[in-house]
């Protein structure tokens, strides 16, 4: 057995494998005396096969699986013993003079190597936010409560400061998305005018551009992608299914206990505090995701290094379950690289700073979300056995489990990111915080 490494470049590699007849050969012949064993060839009994039929007919398929068994574990421990940080597969070179009629075989395999590279955390200069919940924002969710909460009374027909239950359409854009609605959803009040009169069964048609005062409420209210609201100028109909309007709930002790648990809030000023609070932790986690994003889309930009970019376009055209062409090999590559950059720069990032996650992470984590989840129903005060039983069972679900890990190792990260890059913080309004999050 001999095996050598050419070094072509640095990001490149060809391995070559020699393995002679001493490598081989005794797995050869012990498994071939197993064939003897148990063969059953007309005219001999079991077991009384000669040796040179079962060669004639098992010798070359038994040669070749024990070659490439020896093959495959040596050019693996190779691997691990040299510590060779390889992208992709090795990739065997075929050549056309190959013989299994020989007795020693020789084996060359391409390597595609990750490059070295140092990764600077505080390379440039980021903005993290800070959401803050204004008054403005706290008097519309208050208002929001009191109607959630309030009394439905069903009208015959629409009038000023109804809420009308229906469903938007569009049969090109292939929109339907039911969505309630009152005449402060619109940019412009006058256009609930339309409405007015209307009966269940009706339909108004409205036109998208400028119907909101941010087209990113197109997105709740139509359900289409970011990319398609901004000058969205299409028609809409609107089907009428439910007209009511609504007693606002009284702002009392009973819709607060009703809220929050007993006694926990006991006036609108609590209320609003409470509320505040609650939204700048949701806020936070908003704020912290845009700014790992940021921090990635940094260091991908200004982390800089060379890929094997010919051998992984080579290796591509093989590695699904469909062969590619060349062509869209290379289109596959240009739509992973970024994606395969922050991957190293990420990798990188976690050896250094021996980030990883425990099992008592994952628990703790999990924990935390399963309250989250039972206090938005209600359950405000789950005992621990109740929760541990939940935890267990979704920790037993592979797919749960590796959700949640990459949760775990996103809040590692931001904290990481938090603690080594080079930012300033900005006090943002939630309103504000969307505009500078689509950059608009």
């Amino acid at each position: 057995m001999n095996i050598t490494r050419e070094q072509i470049d640095a990001l490149n590699a060809v391995v070559t494998v020699t393995i002679t007849k001493d490598d081989y050969k005794a797995n050869v012949d012990k498994a071939l005396f197993n064939y003897k064993k148990t063969a059953a060839l007309p005219g001999f009994r079991k077991g009384g096969v000669p040796v040179s039929l079962i060669q004639k007919q098992y010798g070359k398929p038994v040669l070749m699986e024990e070659v490439n068994k020896v093959l495959q574990q040596s050019f693996n421990n190779y691997l691990s013993r040299e510590k060779l940080n390889i992208l992709g597969n090795p990739l065997p070179r075929m050549t056309e003079d190959f013989n299994w009629d020989t007795d020693d075989f020789v084996f060359e395999f391409e390597l595609g190597l990750a490059p070295e590279f140092n990764v600077d955390l505080g390379g440039t200069s980021l903005t993290k936010y800070t959401i803050i919940a204004d008054d403005t924002l706290l008097n519309e969710q208050v208002e929001r409560i009191q109607k959630q909460y309030g009394k439905l009374i069903p009208q015959e027909t629409v009038e000023a400061g109804n809420d009308l239950a229906g469903t938007f359409t569009n049969e090109e854009k292939e929109i339907n998305n039911p969505a309630t609605i009152s005449a402060d959803v619109f940019a412009d009040p006058a256009t609930f005018e339309k409405f007015i009169g209307k009966k269940v069964g009706d339909v108004v048609t409205l036109s998208t551009k400028g119907l909101f005062d941010d087209d990113h409420k197109l997105m709740d209210y139509l359900k289409v992608g970011h990319d398609d609201v901004h000058d969205l100028d299409i028609e809409v109909n609107f089907t009428i299914e439910e007209i009511n309007t609504v007693e606002p709930a009284e702002l009392n002790q009973e819709l607060f206990d009703k809220l929050f648990g007993e006694g926990t809030v006991s006036s609108v000023e609590e209320l609003k505090a409470k509320i505040k609070e609650d939204a700048e932790v949701q806020f936070e986690q908003q704020a912290d995701q845009k700014f790992l994003n940021d921090v990635t889309e940094s260091l991908i930009d200004n982390t800089k290094f060379d890929l094997p970019e010919a051998f992984l376009i080579k290796w591509l055209q093989n590695a699904g379950e469909n062969p590619l062409t060349p062509e869209e090999a290379e289109a596959e590559f240009k739509k992973s690289e970024k994606g395969l950059r922050y991957q190293l720069i990420e990798g990188k990032i976690l050896a250094e700073s021996k980030l990883q996650i425990t099992f008592e992470d994952l628990k703790s984590y999990t924990k935390e979300v399963i309250r989250k989840q039972m206090a938005q129903f209600g359950q405000l005060n789950p005992t621990d056995a109740d929760v541990d039983g939940i935890v267990a069972r979704v920790l037993g679900n592979k797919d749960e489990v590796k959700r949640l890990s990459d949760q775990v190792m996103s809040e590692k990260m931001v904290n990481l990111f938090k603690e080594k890059a080079n930012y300033t913080t900005k006090e943002a309004t939630y309103q504000d915080f969307i505009k500078e999050m689509y950059g608009e």
